[in-house]
């Protein structure tokens, strides 16, 4: 088997309890996001091999694990193939003359569970690939290039908060100035609240992958026509900033109120993002003592929920018990906080 010369490897957290999302986007012009950092995390490994001892044609081999494809794609600008936010990010970061790369992806978190997985993988990428070349960017410069690789490169609709928290990692409190120009200030809070934030909250994964849909071209259009102040994002505003302060109380309480009242100005923004199998397992969830819920991401059918959870541990799993039988759907995807963000090592 052929020695690599080099060895790279990185990863970066995936977000959730995202309090305050769709004020980070172009329409809302500013905003204000809290979100945490959490594991499993998005993981890259980069082989790299001597450009002389490949075929023409195999300069760059992606491996996509969780998809189970392995493929060489044309990197030439003629056109995008399997993974094309995988392609772009090599592309736009460039490879080094005298290298042919093997580079694997993969992540525990379920594809399009809404909990910005594809801006961690572009973040943990751009970092493997930033180790190679010795640039050292800082994580605000990993996070705005791995936006800018799917807004200004494949032209699609996105946030700015999901690369920032995988860049950074920890609990974040993020305020978009101008979009997409942003500050990022982490929460600084004792063992304690950190622990037991990380024993009360919940991950469960709907069963279905999201995408965008009509629903958020529609909502979209609305915003963008209601300007910065519409009284939604406005809402989504003050959950965000009502989330940091129970935070740093330690208010579990005012954390929760903080999820539902999001979770209900997403559902102002339309009903259909807040889905029958969302409302489904927050009502189990209700019923279990769990002080507050929120649809992960921008809403809508499939993705996940974050549910924070009461004092009591046995009230947690049983919880979680009745979501996985209530549902074939369902599942409960164990997760750790995150202290750190992209870290990069070979």
């Amino acid at each position: 088997m052929e020695q690599p010369l080099r060895v790279i490897n990185s990863a970066a957290p995936i977000r959730i309890c995202d309090n305050g999302g769709w004020t980070d986007t172009w329409f809302a012009g500013h905003g204000q996001v809290f979100n945490v950092a959490v594991q499993p995390l998005a993981e890259v490994q980069i082989q790299v091999f001597p450009r002389a001892q490949r075929p023409s044609g195999e300069r760059v081999i992606i491996h996509a694990e969780n998809f189970g494809d392995r493929y060489a794609p044309e990197l030439d600008g003629s056109g995008w193939g399997l993974h094309p936010l995988l392609e772009a990010t090599i592309q736009r970061l460039g490879i080094p003359d005298d290298m042919a790369l093997e580079v694997s992806i993969f992540s525990q978190a379920p594809s399009g569970a809404s909990t910005g997985t594809s801006a961690a993988v572009t973040v943990a990428l751009i970092g493997a690939l930033d180790r190679l070349t010795s640039e050292q960017l800082t994580p605000h410069e990993v996070a705005y290039l791995a936006h800018s690789v799917e807004v200004d490169t494949l032209g699609q609709q996105c946030g700015i908060q999901d690369q920032l928290c995988a860049a950074y990692g920890g609990i974040n409190y993020i305020k978009i100035l101008r979009y997409p120009q942003a500050v990022v200030s982490q929460l600084e809070v004792p063992d304690d609240v950190w622990w037991e934030l990380e024993r009360r909250l919940v991950l469960i994964y709907l069963g279905r992958s999201h995408s965008s849909s009509q629903v958020h071209e529609k909502v979209i259009r609305e915003l963008e026509n209601a300007g910065p102040a519409n009284r939604h994002l406005q809402d989504l505003r003050r959950a965000a900033a009502r989330s940091c302060d129970a935070v740093c109380a330690g208010d579990f309480q005012g954390l929760g109120q903080a999820m539902i009242a999001n979770t209900e100005a997403q559902g102002r923004l339309h009903p259909s993002l807040i889905s029958t199998d969302a409302q489904h397992a927050i009502e189990i969830a209700r019923e279990h003592g769990a002080l507050g819920w929120k649809v992960n991401g921008a809403g809508g059918e499939g993705g996940s929920l974050t549910l924070l959870c009461g004092q009591w541990s046995a009230a947690r799993r049983a919880m979680i018990r009745e979501l996985e039988q209530e549902s074939e759907l369902f599942r409960n995807i164990p997760i750790r906080l995150s202290r750190h963000g992209l870290h990069a090592w070979e």
